[in-house]
């Protein structure tokens, strides 16, 4: 006995030594990894763990297995303050893992024995379900090795069995948590399964079992439970998950299983993702399910503008892109979409500066207290403004104080008052037996009898229940559906297995034609799975809720009650009502500018006349007649252009107006080219002849009138061609200028006044008129140049020619000044008309008087009798301009005979000295011959061609030609020409 207590002791003095050492230094003592297995140590290196022997408190260590073994028992043991690990009391092995397929069994069940992973050691217990028969042992051991010691068994159809087939729903059901819906929906659910099991047209040879878990509405436990769900028997035709966060998870994961999902208790918008969540469907209307009403609601009211204030959360923004989805199909704007996070007052204020009027509000309960206050502050409430809130706050919620607003009661009500809710019905109105043979109000008192008469608002999932109830009769009826395609096929609903994809599609195309009619309301659900139910509509009426009707999304029916009241007279406008209002030229302006246009034509006319009759007399052929008429024509079509450039909406219909565009270009441009284009054709050809040189002069002094005519049509081509481009590529067509909209005279009234104007204009507009004002104000500036060049020149051919350049010079100045003004003006319809339409009137009428007022008024006052002669030869004290410049252009031809004399006569000189010079050298030649002829021989007689017959110096002169000899005598030994010595060829031209 001494000697078992000696090694009792002795065994036992290590660790006490250890517990002792470690609870005075403060830490745990390393302790041996499981076999085939390490220790992880987490934040110390291979030579730190070499050399530490404790381990400070609170430290977790983490065991790791070596090849396929995995850990059984603790994986993570933490230092305590007593010197310990956790879970000292439980063993950790590491141990082989067999095969995971051996612990499922289709059509039957598997229990593992211990609970926990098949590893070496574990016992599996196989079983059928109802109707299967076993075939192979019921149980199979997992050896040392990692390998089932028995094959798999299988359950196979047991055609002399005549019971029901059960199908097992794996439901989660949130009894705890944030939303403890499961606490009223479990009972819903398994009330219609009663139902359903009992019924005999439904699924009569199957009966359906519910599987059921509480997520307490957290997707980490939920992915324990659903883990759970799939690697447990029995299998599961369909998964039902409950709230928004765990069905995302479960219904993402469950296309990988081909398992449908069946919600009953989810909202959120993102599960509507049919390429995301593939199989799902949900009885829970989605938080868009509003929007249809919404816009039922806008469309019935007549609203084509809306604003909008969110939440910044995930469910708002989803509704919201939903919404502005709905309303761009239904042709609504969203002028105004503003968000916050936590303080609306920046979003109200945005609100009300952009003149929002319509307004949907997307926010939580706390929330909608704040955006309430500050719409008070800001005035955005009363009879020119609706708010859209959600449905479910409490009914008096804008009653509750808040520390968060500094707003009170009577000032939050005096906000909330006439704004709409929306909320989805959850409980059918109406008293219709649908597919269960239950109405609303019977489900609910049977509903209260199974929760054993708890209080239903403490009951969590209360309002939810029927939409639970009616999630397994859809599922139900879309099972039974499937059963007759499935037998055509040879299979079985019993059949479904985890890769059988055929029954899951048969299943899923039922459920997406499901029509039925539940205590919820009519049941049916839309392309995205999502449920399609009534809408409640209600409205604030003197600080309490009124139902004002219900709104059918399923049939885009409205009922409504008719009992909407208003702070106004009616529904308000949906923004500020804008009356589009033209704006036209004064009348009597139109009318004043037309008289002087009128007897501006009457003048133009009386010009063309006058020129036209008396075309045959010298003095106005000398002014080329055609030329002045295209002028007086010219005139007459520019003045024409008045009356268009005056008509506009006032006068003719809104389809006729481009007609009146055209007029005013093809009128205005014509018009310009012919007048202004012949009076530059003068000026163009006086200043080609005048001012060329000399010996080029007399060449151009012939004036040939085509040459006048085929200038004028090259301009007016130029016009016609770049006119005829411009309407063939880019026509004129009417377009509206909108100005700053103008508040009414009359004070009060909730509307604004749009000033619209029309214009003539084209696509490209200011190219066009660069393009035209370019090329016109080039001739205008060239035409000023040789008006300015000719102005000392005077010719017979053009006798009008300076008048041609005082009347160019207006026209110039005009036109340069108006262009760019009426262009500056072009907005302000009166002061452009009068500007342009003025400007061609004094153009024309200086013009009309420059060029023929004088002729008309020297035939007049010296008669069209005088002959030529008489004309021509009239001189003397005449104090008339053509007779000073005849006089002026006799003394320049003077000067230019003179200078040509001057040059004769020194050539006279020239030749008189070349011809002395000769006549000398021949006489030194003929001596110096005559004396060689001396020297060496006798005389000989004279040479007959020594010397010409009747030579001799003493008459060189005569010998000269007579023209030499004359021209001494053309001028006087004073330098002045003498008028009778003249050539008679120079008289007429000294006489002109």
């Amino acid at each position: 006995m001494a000697q078992l207590l000696f090694l009792l002791i002795f065994n036992m003095l290590p660790t006490l030594v250890a517990s002792i050492h470690n609870s005075t230094t403060g830490g745990c003592a390393i302790i041996r990894p499981p076999r085939d297995g390490g220790i992880r140590y987490r934040g110390l290196t291979q030579e730190q763990i070499r050399s530490v022997e404790i381990l400070p408190v609170d430290y977790e260590i983490e065991y790791i297995c070596r090849g396929s073994r995995v850990i059984v028992g603790p994986k993570v043991r933490k230092c305590l303050t007593n010197g310990t690990w956790t879970d000292m009391d439980l063993q950790s092995r590491c141990l082989l893992l067999c095969p995971r397929v051996w612990t499922s069994l289709e059509n039957g069940r598997v229990t593992v024995l211990p609970a926990g992973p098949p590893v070496e050691g574990a016992i599996l217990h196989y079983s059928c379900h109802a109707g299967f028969l076993l075939e192979g042992r019921n149980i199979s051991h997992c050896t040392k090795l990692g390998k089932w010691d028995s094959p798999k068994p299988l359950c196979v159809y047991d055609r002399n069995y005549t019971g029901k087939k059960k199908l097992y729903i794996g439901a989660l059901f949130p009894m705890s948590g944030g939303w403890p819906g499961g606490q009223a929906c479990l009972p819903a659910a398994q009330m219609a399964l009663d139902l359903v099991n009992n019924r005999s047209d439904i699924l009569p040879d199957y009966e359906l079992e519910l599987i059921h878990y509480d997520s307490m509405c957290d997707p980490g436990e939920a992915t324990k439970l659903l883990y759970d769900l799939l690697y447990t028997e029995p299998i599961k035709i369909v998964l039902m998950p409950g709230c928004s966060s765990v069905s995302t998870l479960v219904a993402e994961a469950a296309r990988m299983w081909n398992l449908i999902v069946f919600s009953y208790g989810s909202s959120s918008p993102a599960l509507s993702n049919r390429q995301r969540f593939p199989t799902f469907f949900r009885t829970h209307p989605s938080a868009t399910l509003h929007n249809p009403t919404r816009v039922r609601l806008f469309q019935k009211w007549k609203w084509t503008k809306i604003a909008t204030i969110q939440q910044t959360t995930e469910v708002f923004t989803s509704t919201l892109d939903d919404l502005e989805q709905r309303v761009k199909e239904a042709g609504i704007e969203i002028s105004v979409r503003q968000s916050f996070l936590t303080d609306p007052a920046v979003a109200v204020k945005n609100l009300k500066r952009q003149d929002a009027r319509i307004i949907v509000g997307l926010f939580y309960e706390t929330e909608a207290r704040k955006v309430f206050c500050e719409v008070y502050k800001e005035k955005l409430f009363g009879k020119k403004y609706v708010w859209f809130l959600i449905g479910w706050y409490a009914d008096n919620w804008f009653k509750i104080k808040d520390p968060a607003i500094n707003c009170t009661v009577e000032q939050m009500t005096e906000a909330v008052e006439g704004h709409v809710t929306t909320e989805i019905v959850m409980l059918n109105p109406e008293t219709v037996r649908g597919a269960s043979n239950l109405t609303s109000q019977e489900f609910l008192a049977q509903l209260m009898s199974r929760l054993g008469g708890k209080n239903p608002e403490e009951t969590g999932g209360f309002q939810e229940a029927p939409l639970a109830y009616d999630a397994v009769w859809a599922l139900a009826l879309a099972l039974n559906k499937t059963v007759a395609p499935l037998q055509a096929k040879g299979r079985r609903l019993e059949d479904f297995n985890y890769n059988n994809k055929d029954i899951t599609a048969e299943i899923y195309r039922a459920l997406n034609t499901s029509s039925f009619e539940g205590v919820s309301g009519h049941v049916v659900f839309d392309a995205q799975g999502s449920r399609m139910a009534w809408t409640l509509i209600e409205q604030l009426q003197g600080g309490s809720y009124k139902k004002i009707g219900y709104y059918d999304s399923t049939k885009g029916n409205l009922s409504w009650y008719g009992n909407d009241k208003w702070i106004g007279v009616g529904p308000p406008a949906d923004q500020t009502m804008v009356i589009k209002e033209f704006r036209f030229l004064s009348q009597k302006l139109f009318v004043s500018v037309s008289v002087f246009a009128g007897l501006g034509i009457l003048l133009g006319i009386v010009c063309l006349t006058f020129n036209i009759y008396n075309s045959n007399v010298r003095y106005i052929q000398n002014s080329q007649p055609y030329l002045n008429n295209i002028t007086a024509v010219g005139c007459v079509l520019a003045l024409a252009a008045v009356f268009p450039l005056g008509i506009d909406g006032n006068h003719v219909h809104r389809s006729q107006f481009p007609v009146v565009c055209q007029f005013r270009l093809w009128l205005l441009g014509l018009g310009f080219s012919l007048a202004y284009g012949s009076m530059f054709t003068k000026i163009w050809w006086v200043h080609t002849i005048f001012t060329k040189k000399d010996e080029k002069k007399e060449k151009r002094k012939h004036l040939e009138p085509w040459k006048l005519y085929a200038t004028v049509g090259v301009l007016l081509a130029i016009d016609v061609l770049s006119l005829m481009i411009w309407q063939i590529v880019d026509p004129l067509h009417i377009t509206v200028e909108k100005f700053t909209k103008e508040a009414p005279k009359e004070a009060g009234l909730d509307v604004l006044i749009q000033p619209l104007l029309e214009h003539c204009s084209s696509e490209k507009m200011n190219t066009w008129l660069g393009v035209v004002y370019g090329y016109k104000g080039l001739l205008l500036l060239l035409g000023i140049f040789l008006a300015y060049e000719t102005k000392s020149i005077s010719t017979e051919k053009i006798n009008d020619h300076r008048a041609v350049g005082m009347a160019i010079y207006n026209v110039s100045v005009l036109c340069m000044i108006t262009a760019p003004v009426t262009m500056i003006l072009s907005s302000q319809q009166d002061a452009s008309f009068a500007f342009a339409s003025l400007a061609i009137v004094f153009s024309v009428y200086i013009t009309l008087v420059v060029l023929f007022v004088p002729k008309m008024r020297r035939l007049i006052t010296r008669g069209e009798w005088q002959s030529e002669q008489q004309d021509t030869l009239k001189t003397g004290s005449s104090t008339n301009n053509n007779d000073e410049e005849k006089s002026r252009q006799l003394e320049r031809e003077n000067r230019e005979l003179q200078k040509i004399i001057q040059e004769k006569e020194e050539r006279v000189t020239e030749l008189r000295n070349q011809l002395a010079e000769r006549q000398a050298l021949r006489s030194r030649r003929h001596q110096s011959s005559q004396n060689q002829n001396q020297n060496h021989s006798a005389p000989s007689p004279p040479s007959s061609q020594a010397e010409p017959p009747g030579y001799s110096p003493g008459t060189e002169q005569q010998s000269l030609p007579p023209s030499f000899s004359n021209s001494s005598n053309l001028y006087q030994g004073e330098g002045k020409l003498s008028r009778n010595h003249c050539h008679n060829s120079r008289l007429p031209l000294l006489y002109k």
